[in-house]
């Protein structure tokens, strides 16, 4: 992992839009179970993988992804990757900020906000079912970086926990027993990911959102001790892979609401402590965590930690000014010194292909906005 030591570098958190019609309807089929074409499916998702790739380094973004683009949602896509799921139709879940507030979710849910795809849960032994499907992935996000002449790739991958939370388990004993069979399943993933050169990403939500929607009868205490199980299966499924080659991501959910539940990140980073990835990338742009900085600040993190925050949001069509950018980076490099800060995004702008909250269009001015704030960044601390 490629750190800031000459001046402040830039990524984001992985997924980008899906823009091409085509290519999102086959995701669906796909995910539905239905024929299709897939080769087609295969060369419209090389080109998109290329055109983000090449638009993200125009924009001036030095870490990339491959936008995910593959992907119909980046926990659920494993259902066609390990064993042992079953598609079922599962209880909508309101979470509790927006249920709160009735005509705000029904407004939401009229507007369609809310994310589209086969539901499923565990209902038989979790094993590695398609390795292929992440090494096509690899190859074309390796062939894209090279042909664009990124500095840097990372590619996303879903945790056991948050695979755990949206996926629920009728099957195993315990909870425990489950998140390690998914650590061992998703293990060749990971394994994959970083022996290509590749920075591995976790996406890591379940423990933060986890909190307010799948977790909110547990007091705080519990929910920590809940969530160490997590980490520890996360670091079980890492273990044949040095921390300097994987970060992990942190938030709240990618997802329109008040957020007035949920929980402090002083709360979170005790954990983050115990988890093996060297940086972490988490939410710090948006109004409800824009101040935790300080938090940041007071609290007790690990000498090695590499930050990520976002200092760009996922929500909205403004287009930060790269003063607002330039120190909101600052905050951080005032807390951990300016090699172990990377510029990012709060979330991803596809973390779901049907589901934009911001256009798609203005993720790129964004993007470019994020790579301007971190050169001025640069300028005062270089």
């Amino acid at each position: 992992m490629k750190l800031s030591d000459e001046r402040i570098l830039t990524t984001h958190v992985g997924s980008l839009p899906r823009a091409n019609n085509e290519l999102h309807e086959l995701l669906y089929a796909i995910d539905r179970g239905e024929d299709c074409d897939r080769n087609r499916f295969e060369q419209l998702a090389n080109t998109a993988v290329t055109d983000v790739c090449t638009k993200q380094v125009a924009a001036g973004i030095d870490v990339i992804s491959d936008g995910e683009q593959s992907k119909i949602g980046y926990s659920s896509y494993i259902r066609h990757r390990i064993s042992g799921f079953e598609t079922a139709e599962l209880p909508g879940i309101a979470p509790p900020d927006v249920a709160e507030f009735p005509e705000f979710a029904l407004a939401t849910y009229e507007a369609g906000n809310a994310p589209d795809f086969a539901q499923s849960v565990c209902t038989g032994p979790i094993e590695t079912l398609n390795s292929e499907l992440a090494e096509k992935d690899i190859a074309t996000f390796q062939g894209a970086i090279t042909s664009t002449g990124a500095n840097e790739g990372f590619m996303p991958a879903a945790s056991p926990g948050v695979i755990s939370v949206f996926q629920p388990n009728k099957y195993y004993a315990t909870d425990e027993e489950y998140l390690f069979a998914l650590a061992d399943a998703m293990k060749p993933e990971y394994d994959a990911i970083a022996a290509a050169g590749l920075v591995l990403q976790l996406d890591c939500p379940d423990l933060a959102l986890g909190r307010h929607i799948f977790l909110g009868d547990m007091s705080d205490a519990e929910f920590a001790k809940r969530c160490e199980i997590h980490v520890e299966a996360l670091n079980h499924a890492l273990r044949d892979i040095q921390a300097e080659n994987v970060r992990m991501h942190l938030c709240w959910g990618n997802y329109d609401g008040p957020h007035h539940h949920d929980i402090p990140v002083r709360q979170i980073i005790p954990l983050l402590n115990k988890a093996k990835p060297l940086a972490v990338s988490f939410e710090a742009s948006n109004p409800r965590h824009e101040h935790e900085w300080k938090e940041w600040r007071d609290a007790k993190v690990r000498d090695n930690m590499v930050l990520i925050p976002g200092v760009i949001d996922s929500h909205s069509n403004y287009v930060e000014h790269p003063e607002v950018v330039a120190d909101r980076i600052m905050h951080y490099t005032d807390i951990v010194g300016r090699e172990r800060v990377i510029a990012g995004s709060d979330c991803g702008y596809g973390t779901f292909a049907s589901l934009h909250f911001t256009h798609p269009a203005i993720v790129w001015p964004k993007l470019k906005g994020l790579a301007e704030g971190a050169a001025l960044a640069s300028s005062r601390l270089f």
